[in-house]
Order: C-alpha cells, then sequence, then structure tokens
C-alpha cells in the first residue's frame, strides 16, 4: 500500500517590516519601561536610556553595552539654566570630569534636585547635531514624556551595522530621522476611529468624533457641535487637554474656563468646531506639568518652570489640528484665541484664519501670575 503523499508545507510568509512609526512608537515604550535604546544618526549610533529615574544598576548596564563611558545629554535649554553655555537649539552631552555617577546624574538631570550640590567643577557641553543619534535621543525622551535627557554611550560598531547589532542583542533600533519626523508623521496618519452623539450641557446637538494614528498613539477629539457649514468660516477653537483644569476645576489656569465657555460660545452661534488635542501642559504630559507646578511654587513662572526642565516654553504642534480640520471638510475658520501661534501654526498648516476671537476669562487669586507670564513672555493677548 503506497503512503499518502503530505500535503506541500506552505511557506512561511516573511516578517512585515516596521513602519517608521511603529519603530518609534516601540522606542518610545523600550525608554519609559527603562530599557535601553539604539537610535541611529548618519554617522554615528548610540545605545541609550532615559535619565529619570536612573540608578546604579540601569547606569551599569548602559556602560556595559557601549564602548566609551556613558555621557549625559541634555536640552541646550537645561544647559542653559545650570549656567552652562549652551548654543541652542537642540540638545548637548555634557563633559564632566571625574564621569557621570548617579549622584551627579540626578543633579544636571532633575531641577528639584538643583541646590543639593553646585554643577561639578569644569563641567561644559559639546553641541550635538540635531540629526544625530546622540540628538535625537533627547528629542525621543521628550515623545516619551519623560524628563527631556538621557544617558547615552556609542554603539560599538559602525552606524551602518547599528541595527543588526540591536537585533543580535534583543534591543530596539530606530533612526533619528523617524524620530524627528514623528509628529508630523503621526498627524499625516491620523484617521477617525470612532464618532458618537453626546448631548452636552448648553450644546445637546453635539457629536464627537475620535482620530487616531494608524501606528496606534494618542487620539485627539473632535467635539463638533450644530451642523457646520464648510463652505463657510467656521468658529473653532483648538483647546489642548488639561487634566487638572478641564476635570478637577484647577484654579492655577484658565483651562477649564476656556473649554466650557467656548463650547457655550460655539453652541450660541449655532455651529462649529473644537478639537481637544491630547498636548497636557502645552506638550510635556502631565507629570512633567506637576514638577513644572512645583518649581512655580518656588517663584519660578510658567515659562521659566519648563525651561528648568529642559523643555521650550510651548512644545504644542498644530499639524495634527490642521489634519483633522481638513478631514471635516473645514479649510477655514474664525478662532477663538488668545494665543497669536495658534494663528500662524494654522496658516502655515494650509488652515485659513479669517478672524481670531478673542477668549478671556477674568483671572483668579491663584492664576493672575500664570495669565499675566502667558502675556509678557509668550505673547497671548488679553
Amino acid at each position: 500500500m503506497m503512503p499518502q503523499s503530505l500535503p506541500p508545507s506552505t511557506p512561511t510568509p516573511p516578517a512585515t517590516a516596521l513602519s517608521p512609526l511603529d519603530r518609534v512608537g516601540r522606542a518610545v515604550a523600550e525608554l519609559r519601561r527603562g530599557a535601553p535604546v539604539v537610535v541611529t544618526g548618519p554617522g554615528d549610533a548610540v545605545v541609550c536610556m532615559s535619565a529619570e529615574g536612573m540608578d546604579g544598576e540601569a547606569l551599569a548596564r548602559v556602560s556595559a553595552l557601549g564602548d566609551a563611558p556613558p555621557a549625559l545629554l541634555v536640552t541646550a535649554r537645561r544647559a542653559a539654566v545650570l549656567h552652562l553655555s549652551a548654543p541652542g537649539p537642540g540638545a548637548v552631552r555634557l563633559v564632566i570630569p571625574g564621569g557621570l555617577t548617579v549622584e551627579r546624574l540626578r543633579l544636571l538631570a532633575d531641577p528639584e534636585a538643583r541646590d543639593s550640590a553646585p554643577v561639578p567643577p569644569g563641567t561644559s557641553v559639546e553641541p550635538l547635531p540635531v540629526d544625530s543619534g546622540a540628538g535625537a535621543s533627547v528629542a525621543l525622551a521628550k515623545l516619551a514624556r519623560l524628563l527631556p535627557a538621557t544617558v547615552a554611550t556609542p554603539c560599538p560598531c559602525p552606524a551602518l551595522d547599528a541595527e543588526a547589532w540591536a537585533g543580535s542583542r534583543d534591543l530596539v533600533a530606530v533612526a533619528a530621522e523617524d524620530v524627528l519626523d514623528y509628529h508630523e508623521a503621526a498627524a499625516r496618519a491620523l484617521r477617525p476611529v470612532g464618532e458618537a452623539r453626546v448631548p452636552l450641557d448648553g450644546a445637546e446637538d453635539t457629536r464627537i468624533v475620535a482620530f487616531r494614528p494608524v501606528d496606534g498613539g494618542i487620539e485627539h477629539l473632535a467635539i463638533v457641535i450644530g451642523r457646520p457649514d464648510p463652505a463657510a468660516p467656521i468658529l473653532a477653537r483648538l483647546h489642548s487637554e488639561c487634566f487638572t483644569g478641564d476635570l478637577l476645576g484647577s484654579l492655577r489656569c484658565d483651562c477649564g474656563e476656556q473649554l466650557r465657555g467656548a463650547i457655550a460660545a460655539i453652541a450660541a452661534e449655532g455651529a462649529g468646531v473644537l478639537l481637544y488635542l491630547a498636548q497636557e501642559g502645552r506638550g510635556i504630559g502631565l507629570v512633567n506639568k506637576l514638577r513644572a507646578y512645583c518649581l512655580q511654587d518656588g517663584g519660578l513662572d510658567t515659562v521659566e518652570a519648563n525651561e528648568q526642565l529642559g523643555f521650550d516654553d510651548d512644545e504644542r504642534l498644530y499639524s495634527p489640528a490642521a489634519e483633522i480640520l481638513r478631514q471635516l471638510g473645514f479649510a477655514r475658520v474664525r478662532l477663538m484665541t488668545n494665543n497669536p501661534r495658534k494663528v500662524a501654526a494654522l496658516a502655515r498648516h494650509r488652515i485659513e484664519v479669517v478672524e481670531r476671537v478673542p477668549h478671556t476669562f477674568p483671572a483668579n487669586a491663584h492664576n493672575v501670575g500664570y495669565l499675566r507670564a502667558k502675556a509678557r513672555r509668550s505673547g497671548h493677548l488679553f
């Protein structure tokens, strides 16, 4: 009896190549959980870890992966508040006589440790090319909503071989150009993923449309009130999420009043849209915003606090807002804002702002200094 022939084997499908957005997303996740990541630039590749919360074991781990002693990389703004000459923008490498220790790391990267000891004598800075692996590692920490500081060491191989070297050690590798392009690429990749009718107090004819980038990143929301006419300039508000102000009613800012006031104004108009953007704390994230609040309690204004942390005074981007408006069919807006930067940003992204509609509310004893600082330091109009 002849044996039955076996069916031909099905070839194993090739592994799907990761998109640049996916690579950045994985690198962000690794950095947030305290794991090493390889970042490659045109002429360099570094193994890096987040400086935030780094202990002796983590410092030893990153040291063992590289071929040179690890260095602390911070933003030029953070170096400047440490009174170290730092030509900006971008990131710098801190050159510390005697090398990097956990104590020195915390002193230089964490503003809450600033008064514990002076900066080590002789510490200097080396500017990093924005598109280098080292420079982009700090941008990656920003994307991860961590303190914008990394501990990095050069990969012990040529930059062209760094991705294979990382794979052989089960490390995630990401290209500097993909890190630097992430915000714009994620904005271009936004897609509507959910929609529902949500009657609001004072604006019952409301629907909410959720937009998410194809890599599964953070969602932005469009709150569409009434039936806005795409042929006419619509009344619009770009509102950055504020957990403390919007949800808890914090008196430290005017965000909650701006949110509810915008919904009321659009409802009174009859139709319009409010974009609720995932940009907590002017783009630095909730945890870093709370850190900034602690620094403000020590006497700094809102801009100075962000700079102490190593951020720009405003890290928000408005390409997601422009993309959502386009997908909803709106190309011309009457923008409710006190911030001229929003008007300019939408114009750069081909959304015409035909009118700036002032959007102010009375100050209280807790936010009067904050509002004054926004006007004096950031050009807000009140």
